[in-house]
């Protein structure tokens, strides 16, 4: 799928429910046809995308720990 800038901006992003007050630290969702999109609020251009499978998928695997630690990047 491929999103003007216009329509990125205006998509209707969903704030997470475990956001701080004042919107810092939080991740955005939004659905535009079949791909969901995901967004760190600080970084709002840099978008993580994928069909709704893969991301269960992801998401499952993250949840039961099957990626291993974490590691952090420079």
């Amino acid at each position: 799928m491929t999103m003007t800038a216009g329509e990125f901006m205006e998509a209707n992003w969903q704030k997470s429910s475990y956001s701080e007050g004042n919107g810092a630290n939080c991740i955005e969702v939004t659905r535009p046809g079949h791909t969901v999109l995901l967004r760190e609020s600080e970084e709002p251009t840099i978008v993580l995308g994928a069909p709704p499978v893969r991301l269960a998928a992801l998401l499952g695997a993250i949840k039961e720990g099957r990626l291993g630690p974490a590691r952090r990047m420079m």
